[in-house]
């Protein structure tokens, strides 16, 4: 199993059960002890968990982080990869587009390069990086401060500088996706600023692969009813599709050397 999948699973189970022990873990995913202590060390070091004499518990919610760009960028590539290509068919050259913080945006930032005379806005650095240097499209970067483990501005002057703009688009991450609760993250230091990027677009697409959803966070975002489009990848099962409206767009994800072209599939 790799290790960004048994790290997922370790923590939607401390998430749910509350204390868990190493010794039971490490037998549950057929690992030796010292695989799960390096596991929950990286966890620890990203502020989701908290570890105790022999196992661990959640974290205070109050003081989790996102998890660092070092992590995520290469975690579910392939799908991050298509979900950025759907995004970015969806803007004409010479629109305005805002990009939230994440890996998944930084391969819609990629996947941008393609439109001209662009005005891309973000909060985060290395989507600013990416997007730097084109010959024809414009960047602005918001202010704020730095959450430096994810690249991310933050706070008052975040927000300030997104109430004073208009975009076509906003493209928008996030951590957890529910029918009934709507877009969640576990950040709450980010909520205000994503806020403004939704009421600073005309189109919202928020952008998040299946894992994400059925899923609450700490810190409510908006509900599904506020964003235009939900898109997301096939992996999400049929059956579940439907509890997303209309909204729900589903990206299928080639496999590993298919070339084959990504569009966006209405759910059934």
């Amino acid at each position: 199993m790799p290790s960004s999948d048994r790290r997922r699973i370790l923590l939607e189970r401390v998430q749910t059960q509350g204390y868990l022990s190493v010794k039971g873990l490490a037998s549950e995913l057929c690992v030796d002890g010292s695989t799960i202590r390096r596991d929950l060390a990286h966890l620890e070091r990203a502020g989701l968990i908290k570890r105790t004499r022999g196992g661990l518990l959640p974290a205070d919610p109050t003081e989790a982080i996102d998890v660092p760009y070092s992590v995520r960028r290469v975690e579910h590539e392939p799908v991050k990869k298509a979900l950025a290509k759907a995004a970015a068919d969806l803007v004409s050259d010479g629109q305005s587009v805002i990009i939230d913080s994440g890996s998944t945006m930084y391969h819609i930032a990629s996947a941008l390069q393609a439109r001209r005379n662009l005005t891309v806005i973000t909060n985060d650095l290395m989507v600013g990086v990416r997007s730097a240097g084109h010959p024809s499209n414009r960047l602005h970067v918001t202010g704020g401060f730095l959450v430096d483990t994810v690249y991310t501005l933050v706070g008052p002057d975040a927000v300030g500088s997104l109430t004073r703009l208009h975009a076509d688009w906003a493209f928008i991450g996030t951590e957890a996706v529910h029918p009934h609760v709507g877009i969640t993250n576990i950040n709450v230091i980010e909520v205000p600023v994503k806020q403004a990027m939704l009421a600073a677009a005309d189109r919202t697409v928020v952008v998040a692969d299946h894992s994400k959803f059925g899923r609450r966070a700490l810190a409510t975002v908006c509900s599904l009813s506020e964003i235009t489009t939900l898109l997301t990848d096939d992996g999400l099962p049929a059956g579940d599709r439907s509890a997303y409206g209309s909204r729900l767009r589903c990206v299928p994800v080639p496999s590993a050397g298919d070339d084959a072209e990504l569009t966006p599939a209405s759910n059934p």
